[in-house]
């Protein structure tokens, strides 16, 4: 249903709620503003740019959005696509690449794949979110000890590299202002939860670096002031060519997006005992990353910490996300120009502390107690996205994926000749031991999906017929579904045996989807609707009347 959530929120709305949207929203706002701008510079970009952001798509995201509660902005997963995309295409190309998937986003939800994202395998996601950690945790080191060297290599191995040679130049100053931050982060929580601990670190740290005049690096003197306004909205220069180039990575922010913020908002009922709208949240993250670019912004999708937040502190509409957003707005205009004077080092303890959030370390140690298939696909997707490209890792993982789940599909996929003295399933009240099976019959019984992964079991089956039977019973009672290779398979065996002679009985379709597709491809008429039974029964019965035709 394409209707955003904050209409229904509204119908009913009261003073009360008025009250703990606008507490949990100012919270909220204050809790994106050190993130937003920590996202930002970790991406390659000005910190202005993750304020731009958090303002823009946070606003848009709650307004349109299918989830009552949902925080829209930067986050963490896109720090690696992001820097990539810098790097070799520019800001120019983060922008088009920001709008393309935006425009990728909007068209999955109207194609209604809110639902089909939501089934992206447990371990890769889990792959791709742990290396995303390390490589933040990785892209930090430099400022979190204050090396003095110049830009950080891209590549996860240059990168340690040049760690190491430039070690000796650590900055004794930088190394404590971060780790008092980490500190402070992790303890500030058992003082109070209504103040997030990564404002108490700025303030502590920033405080520390201007009263002392410590000899550290800071958003100022990095990057110079930052402005205090929103931007005028400006269309990039596009070439087709340029498109062209940007279209993997584009899916991949598009792709990364949307698994994000639907699994913020599954995340989020499960608190409120919600029920979202992930079309609609799809069309929301869509059209929040194409106005994000368009005032210079980086890729925005849900953020799950501070959609946590949100409702921990009372917020339970989307007025919340809102006036998140407002506050943030509010922050930029009157004190943005003090942000100028966090240390780069405090910045980087706070990346940190994210990293660590989305190692999902425990989770990761869980797979490895799993099956040997989601060990590979996590492995293999963590590995590509640190030592290759996120977008190569989701693409393999995926593929990898596929496979190994055709693989047990597979394996659960039978067909057997069924005899008297090999039906395993003498047990089964409609086992052939209890039927007087004719001379000249054959059957087969099909068990589990016959698709194209399991379709050559049935061609191999029917190779032990020594000589054709007059009449070949296929039993599908336990054929859950068939695809287009299996239709081909069954029309190829109906085919050979009408040109032996063989009568076939297809018994107990009982598959809705199997039937259907039978139908519409014909392949009932051509074994004749007398010869599609109910029960092996019927069978058995329409077998003798064709013998006796015959």
């Amino acid at each position: 249903m394409f209707k955003p959530k904050l209409f229904d929120a509204l119908k009913n709305y009261t003073r009360q709620q008025f009250s703990k949207d606008l507490l949990a929203g100012i919270i909220v706002g204050i809790v994106a503003l050190p993130l937003a701008i920590a996202f930002a510079i970790a991406s390659g970009v000005s910190p202005e740019k993750g304020l731009f952001t958090a303002v823009i798509a946070g606003f848009i995201v709650s307004a349109l959005g299918g989830s009552k509660v949902q925080i829209g902005g930067p986050t963490g997963a896109f720090i690696v696509v992001v820097y990539g995309i810098v790097q070799q295409f520019g800001v120019n190309g983060l922008i088009v690449a920001t709008c393309m998937a935006g425009v990728m986003l909007i068209g999955m939800g109207f194609a209604r794949l809110g639902a089909v994202i939501k089934f992206i395998p447990h371990p890769l996601i889990i792959g791709f979110t742990s290396g995303i950690a390390l490589i933040i945790f990785s892209s930090q080191v430099k400022d979190f000890l204050g090396l003095q060297m110049g830009s950080v290599p891209a590549d996860f191995i240059n990168k340690w590299e040049a760690y190491g040679l430039h070690i000796q130049s650590i900055s004794i100053y930088a190394a404590i202002i971060a780790l008092v931050t980490v500190a402070v982060i992790i303890w500030w929580p058992k003082i109070t939860h209504k103040i997030p601990g990564s404002l108490i670190a700025i303030l502590i740290t920033t405080a520390a670096v201007q009263i002392f005049h410590l000899p550290v690096e800071t958003i100022g003197s990095r990057f110079g002031s930052i402005p205090s306004s929103l931007p005028a909205p400006v269309i990039p220069h596009v070439d087709f060519e340029t498109i062209k180039k940007l279209i993997p990575p584009a899916f991949t922010i598009a792709l990364l997006g949307g698994i994000e913020s639907l699994l913020s908002a599954v995340v989020a009922d499960g608190m409120i005992g919600g029920n979202h709208r992930s079309n609609m949240e799809l069309v929301a993250q869509g059209t929040a990353n194409i106005f994000s670019s368009l005032f210079g912004g980086i890729p925005a999708t849900g953020a799950i910490a501070r959609t946590a937040t949100n409702i921990k502190n009372g917020g339970r509409t989307p007025v919340a996300g809102i006036i998140h957003a407002i506050t943030l707005l509010l922050i930029m205009l009157f004190v943005g120009k003090w942000a100028a004077l966090i240390p780069m080092a405090t910045l980087a303890g706070i990346l940190v502390i994210v990293a660590y959030n989305m190692s999902e370390w425990e989770s990761f140690v869980s797979v490895f107690k799993g099956p040997r298939s989601d060990v590979a696909v996590m492995v293999t997707t963590f590995l590509l996205t640190v030592l290759v490209d996120l977008t190569v890792a989701i693409e393999i993982g995926m593929v990898l994926a596929v496979f190994l789940f055709m693989q047990k599909m597979i394996k659960f996929s039978e067909v057997n000749i069924m005899t008297k003295d090999g039906d395993e399933n003498a047990a089964d009240a409609d086992s052939i031991d209890h039927y007087t099976l004719p001379k000249h019959v054959e059957v087969f019984e099909i068990t589990g999906p016959l698709f194209f992964g399991a379709a050559y079991k049935f061609k191999d089956a029917m190779r032990f017929i020594e000589s054709p039977p007059t009449v070949l019973i296929i039993r599908m009672r336990q054929v859950p579904i068939i695809d287009a290779t299996g239709i081909k398979t069954l029309q190829e065996v109906q085919k050979e045996s009408s040109h032996r002679g063989t009568k076939i009985i297809l018994s107990e379709v009982h598959s809705a989807q199997v039937l259907k597709e039978m139908k519409d491809t014909r392949l009932l008429f051509k074994v004749g609707k007398a010869n599609v039974t109910e029960t092996f029964a019927d069978a058995i019965k329409r077998s003798n009347q064709l013998l006796k035709d015959k």
